[in-house]
């Protein structure tokens, strides 16, 4: 909170007397159910937007002054919008699962897109790899070239974020507003084996790929017509992530009863599949 008192903000504070014990919740700000308090106290005290920072300072969560969450993707929306015009032609990294939004406005923007692994340590890999400015990932992990060392540190992201709002005329959620709207799932979990989550993902792309266009760095990304479905092998546990977007309820339910339709098939269990 100091810094931001430093940078000129009124800062309301929440939870930040550290205890490793969380008594309020875990310190994961891109859980949405985490995220409630600070919703709340964003709408009570009408406040600018809320911070969340995870329990190593590496990862942050936002929500805007209406008090909606601004999820990962949608926040780099935001800072590409502030870094590209300075870097034209420039490389940006793209996580599989994000949102086809942030790959439209890199194209607009002048950007070259890049899709490419979920992962902490092999997107910072890939960063180094094409020289890379900026990039992120859903879970929150922010990596500045531009300005700064390269690696993921919440509070600069959060003095970048405010820096950026500063110079605007406009609310976040105004900044936000013009943002092409998809409609997605929340990542599912979907349990498996760790002998059969890569044979499962190499059966899913298998079938697809005669289908439709399908991006296979990491996974599974198949094209559909109006939006696309992910599956892939989590990287920590014997279980598949899938993950669905379309650009409009309608569409995003066809593409998810296409795909966890398949996924039944493989014998994977439907409940888990809403």
């Amino acid at each position: 909170p100091e810094i931001f008192r430093l940078l000129g903000c009124e800062v309301v504070e929440l939870y930040c007397d550290s205890d490793p014990n969380f008594p309020n919740h875990h310190p994961d700000p891109v859980n949405p159910n985490n995220m409630q308090d600070l919703i709340k106290e964003v709408r009570k005290h009408q406040a600018d937007l809320g911070i969340g920072i995870d329990g190593d300072g590496d990862r942050i969560g936002v929500v805007d002054n209406a008090g909606n969450l601004v999820f990962g993707d949608i926040l780099m929306i935001l800072f590409w919008r502030d870094i590209l015009p300075r870097y034209k032609g420039a490389k940006a990294i793209v996580e599989v699962k994000c949102s086809q939004s942030l790959i439209d406005e890199i194209i607009r923007l002048g950007g070259e897109p890049i899709i490419y692994k979920t992962g902490h340590s092999l997107i910072k890999a890939k960063m180094k790899e094409v020289n890379a400015i900026f990039t992120g990932e859903m879970s929150g992990h922010m990596f500045f070239a531009d300005d700064y060392y390269g690696f993921d540190d919440a509070l600069y992201a959060s003095a970048r974020l405010l820096a950026l709002l500063s110079h605007q005329d406009k609310s976040l959620s105004d900044l936000l507003a013009d943002i092409p709207r998809y409609y997605a799932t929340p990542e599912i979990r979907v349990k498996s084996t760790d002998a059969e989550k890569f044979s499962l993902v190499a059966q899913v792309l298998n079938h697809f790929k005669n289908i439709y266009e399908v991006i296979d760095i990491d996974g599974a990304r198949i094209i559909f017509p109006h939006g696309w479905g992910l599956v892939r092998a989590s990287n920590t546990g014997p279980e598949l992530i899938v993950r669905c977007e379309g650009n409009s309820p309608e569409n995003l339910s066809k593409i998810k009863n296409e795909l966890f339709s398949f996924l039944s098939n493989l014998g994977l269990d439907s409940t888990e599949l809403v």
